[in-house]
């Protein structure tokens, strides 16, 4: 008995891709360097800098937090080093160094780390943090008084705080060509939309991110901006402008797809990102906050698990005694 074989079971998976936590951060990274480069271009030392001490640091918190709480230490796989990244992203080139540490501190500690970790966090790390500094900083977040400093050639009033309200004749004065090629104020890397959607397409066709996602929410925008501007186009702008300014693209591709906030299965995938569309259109045109990507995320991440129970019937179920 002592020499006899047993048997040995095992949890699913039983096959491996290849692919790995690590490899799909850099590659996020990569795909969001274009974006990137053409901020630092713009902005030039403030935005490196900004980047600089944001990416650090957010590595700095999470290897702090390791040794604290004795666990491996993890920043080698990327995950702090993109939240980092991410969160320079959505900021205006003229941060304070200290906004950048305490926003990196409750992007990496409390959106994450207090929840266990990597893979264990409910909302977005990256979106808990800038929700957290527009509700207690929000002048931080004003592009339009951050930047007034900034002569680039174009026009630097934030596209969704001059449309707020003036609807087509104010969105008529910005290009689709200028939108796409970032000739106008916002974040460090969520200007340039073209770059974006080079960025989003890379992820997508390396299985990186669910397109499922990333369109259903470009749609929700889509549409609910179109039913507004057909409804009053004086008032409000068109579907095309809100899906190139803002938070959109870079929340399309980078920031909703977040494994651990968001759905796996496809029917959840598709409300969960219509659900944020609409969301994000309701408040930007009804709501206090000039651009509602960040909440419009957070909200449906809560809904993430009740969305991720709706499941197909398995088969044979109403054939009895199957």
């Amino acid at each position: 008995m002592g020499n006899e074989r047993l048997f040995v079971g095992s949890h699913a998976p039983f096959w491996h891709n290849g692919s790995s936590i690590t490899r799909k951060n850099y590659h996020m990274m990569l795909a969001a360097l274009p974006a990137v480069f053409l901020g630092m271009y713009q902005y030039g030392m403030p935005a490196v800098g900004v980047l600089a001490l944001s990416i650090s640091f957010a590595m700095i918190w999470e290897l702090l937090m390791n040794l604290v709480t004795r666990r491996p230490v993890g920043i080698g796989d990327g995950s702090a080093a993109l939240i980092g990244l991410l969160f320079a992203m959505l900021l205006p080139a003229t941060t304070p160094w200290w906004a950048v540490l305490v926003g990196t501190f409750i992007a990496v500690i409390i959106g994450r780390q207090i929840f266990g970790g990597l893979g264990c966090n409910p909302l977005n790390p990256t979106l808990v943090a800038v929700a957290i500094m527009t509700l207690s900083w929000k002048a931080l977040l004003d592009f339009n008084g951050t930047l007034v400093d900034f002569d680039l050639g174009f026009n630097m009033i934030h596209p969704l705080a001059a449309a707020k309200g003036f609807g087509a004749s104010v969105s008529a004065e910005y290009s689709t060509f200028g939108l796409l090629m970032g000739q106008h104020s916002g974040g460090i890397g969520t200007a340039f939309g073209l770059g974006l959607l080079i960025g989003g397409l890379y992820l997508i066709l390396r299985g990186d991110i669910r397109w499922e996602i990333s369109l259903s929410f470009l749609a929700g925008i889509f549409v609910t901006a179109l039913i507004f501007n057909l409804a009053d186009p004086q008032k409000y702008a068109g579907p095309l402008f809100h899906v190139l300014t803002g938070y959109t693209l870079i929340g399309a591709f980078f920031l909703l797809t977040e494994d651990s906030s968001s759905p796996v299965n496809f029917i959840p995938m598709l409300i969960y990102g219509l659900g944020a569309g609409v969301l994000t259109v309701l408040i930007r045109n009804i709501g206090a906050f000039v651009d509602g990507v960040v909440f419009a995320i957070l909200l449906m991440n809560v809904a993430n698990p009740i969305l991720d129970k709706i499941r197909p019937k398995a088969m044979g179920r109403e054939i009895e005694h199957a």
